[in-house]
């Protein structure tokens, strides 16, 4: 498969996936009984779920800052915010493309090289890898009663001994093997886990590292708390257990990479995890996840609009008072 075919379809499955994924969600649910809960649901929680999601976009803008800075780079705030609200609107189109155009813009209007820009993107996306990992981490030990007890309830305790057993020395194996070959694939590997053990040490060799850290968690704080917040906004999901909410979660924040923007799959990865793993009422999980997936996407829409419009104005205005 040659470059051109791979880039064609890195584009394109994202894309059919995620019509197919709405076409899917629409068809278990009518449109008259989404609009339904979409009226019916408390706008006050939706809107402060927006405004958790705001605040993590202004507190990354923020961050990025502080790994520019020991680059010999301090780039103005507002360009900061603008490239970030523009990266989020751009992966709507193609998948990653947001990331390209961030570097770009602040190589246009703050002459930071193109590579340094990049960068310092692809360390904070290791950085926020970490904090993931983190969550995920806290759920499992919160939630060790509930995800043991649903794993003996739908498998053979028996089983899933062995199965972790066989998990164990599978990983171990793996490792082995990737440590010795000289594949291309296992040098990728390697080269992948060694850029993320020195990406995140890097986080301790900055200036402002605690900074930085405390910008981290406050941005995955804001996450979950936009997430949290939203299930309020409709009565049926106000009482579901805090177990659902994390896990919830965790699926939606990985779809987010399997299509544009989340499109198609934010919702259905809630589905998946509310109706299978908590036995919540199908059509309300699912007009949540359409709920609290259309509010951050009207919130990026507006202002990864206005900035994409507004950059070149506001970088044109601070050229001629330099002058």
């Amino acid at each position: 498969m040659n470059k051109k075919t791979k880039n064609i379809l890195k584009i394109t499955l994202p894309l059919l996936l995620g019509v197919f994924l709405v076409w899917y969600s629409l068809s278990q649910i009518s449109i008259e009984e989404l609009v339904k809960y979409f009226k019916k649901a408390d706008y006050s929680y939706i809107v402060l779920g927006m405004f958790f999601g705001l605040l993590s976009h202004l507190s990354r803008a923020y961050r990025w800052q502080f790994q520019l800075e020991p680059l010999g780079y301090k780039i103005k705030l507002g360009n900061s915010i603008m490239a970030v609200f523009a990266t989020y609107l751009i992966n709507y189109t193609i998948p990653r493309a947001g990331e390209v155009a961030r570097a770009s813009i602040i190589t246009n209007y703050e002459g930071v090289p193109f590579e340094k820009g990049f960068g310092t993107i692809v360390a904070e996306r290791i950085a926020d890898m970490i904090v993931m990992l983190g969550i995920i981490t806290v759920t499992l030990f919160l939630q060790f009663d509930f995800i043991y007890s649903f794993l003996v309830e739908k498998f053979n305790p028996t089983k899933i001994g062995i199965a972790l057993a066989g998990l164990i020395i599978l990983v171990v194996f793996f490792l082995i093997v990737i440590k010795k070959s000289n594949s291309k694939i296992a040098i990728k590997i390697k080269g992948f886990v060694s850029g993320l053990i020195e990406g995140a040490l890097s986080i301790f060799k900055m200036k402002k590292k605690w900074a930085f850290i405390f910008h981290t968690l406050f941005i995955w704080l804001m996450y979950v708390l936009m997430f949290y917040v939203t299930t309020f906004s409709l009565q049926e999901m106000s009482d579901i257990p805090f177990a659902a909410v994390l896990i919830g979660f965790i699926a939606a924040s990985f779809s987010i990479a399997a299509t544009n923007g989340g499109i198609g799959s934010y919702p259905e990865a809630i589905v998946l995890v509310f109706t299978s793993l908590f036995f919540i009422s199908e059509d309300p999980s699912r007009a949540f996840g359409w709920i609290v997936w259309s509010s951050q996407t009207i919130l990026i829409i507006i202002f990864g609009g206005l900035s994409l419009i507004y950059l070149p104005i506001f970088n044109r205005t601070k050229a001629s008072n330099n002058n």
